[in-house]
């Protein structure tokens, strides 16, 4: 496993849309694997998507299972995933890797429905509440090229620089 350099804010990359993931085969599995290895290397983190590291794959990782009294389904590698119902409208602040000097205030939906394909092409859905459901969004983002910065609730009132990135 090897740990990938994470791209930062502003790289262009961050802002593409992701492609879909046709071949499912060891050079995935292994790529997942640096995936996941990145993740767990940096700054505490619950979720990376592939355009983080610079590839243009629509793979996410969430494993929210760190954070203390959360339901989750833990470690979930989300490949091609779409979300196929959201309902609610919560705020909660998130941050993110590839913007480590800032957190932001965005509105998510409370409870989302997700389809994806695991590592070995399987199909699973899945029903996410609370912050597992916004860590999942915010991973879906990242595939469509979008970052937390463009979904603020708003841009002067709810971005806040970072002051300790534990």
């Amino acid at each position: 496993m090897s740990l990938l350099d994470v791209v930062t804010y502003p790289d262009p990359r961050l802002t593409q849309k992701a492609i879909a993931v046709a071949q499912f085969d060891d050079e995935l599995r292994a790529f997942v694997r640096d995936l996941e290895a990145t993740m767990r290397g940096g700054p505490p983190s619950v979720g990376i998507a592939a355009p983080q590291v610079g590839r243009s794959l629509r793979i996410a990782i969430v494993d929210v299972s760190v954070k203390p009294n959360i339901a989750h389904h833990g470690r979930l590698v989300l490949i091609n995933p779409e979300i196929l119902h959201a309902e609610g409208s919560v705020v909660g602040r998130e941050g993110c890797l590839s913007v480590p000097d800032y957190t932001g205030n965005v509105m998510r939906a409370g409870r989302v429905e997700v389809t994806a394909l695991d590592e070995y092409g399987s199909e699973m859905i899945y029903a996410f509440e609370g912050f597992e459901a916004r860590a999942v969004q915010h991973e879906i983002d990242h595939l469509n090229g979008l970052l937390f910065l463009d979904r603020l609730v708003s841009r002067r009132n709810d971005l806040f620089r970072r002051k300790v990135y534990k």
